[in-house]
């Protein structure tokens, strides 16, 4: 199955809030919040399609700290899309984004629960270097970064 990356667009927030549901329920960002980070100018937001159907998104921001990093705030892939390579091939592009623009580090979060997710993440260099508790509600999370 092939799939086109592309910059997403705030045309398809209906669908960006509709797959983010299905990924996160309770934990989902609000609609606005989606809203905003697609037009926020210190984001980078790529959409995955295959034909017209869009399978899958990433949002990532620039960060400062001691030095500027990439923080991946979401990837949402639709669930007939899964297990499909798509959230490697949006990762993949939001690095090299991040690379091109001289960032050196990509970090993120991740539920402690989401197993599957966890597995991607390590397997693509994504190192854990903390727990985050209570981070989703009652459950706690594991924060994760990559030298790119």
């Amino acid at each position: 199955m092939e799939f086109q990356i592309e910059a997403a667009s705030i045309k398809y927030l209906d669908i960006f809030y509709r797959i983010e549901l299905q990924c996160f329920n309770e934990e989902a960002f609000a609609k606005q919040q989606i809203a905003y980070l697609l037009t926020d100018f210190n984001t980078i937001a790529l959409d995955a399609k295959s034909g017209a159907d869009i399978a899958g998104f990433i949002i990532a921001q620039i960060e400062f700290e001691d030095q500027e990093y990439g923080h991946i705030i979401t990837l949402n892939i639709a669930p007939k899309y899964r297990h499909k390579g798509v959230a490697t091939k949006l990762l993949a592009e939001i690095e090299s984004y991040l690379r091109r623009r001289g960032i050196r580090e990509c970090r993120l979060e991740v539920r402690e629960d989401n197993h599957a997710a966890i597995k991607l993440y390590h397997k693509l260099g994504y190192q854990t270097i903390g727990k985050l508790e209570r981070y989703y509600g009652k459950k706690h999370g594991f924060y994760l970064k990559k030298s790119l």
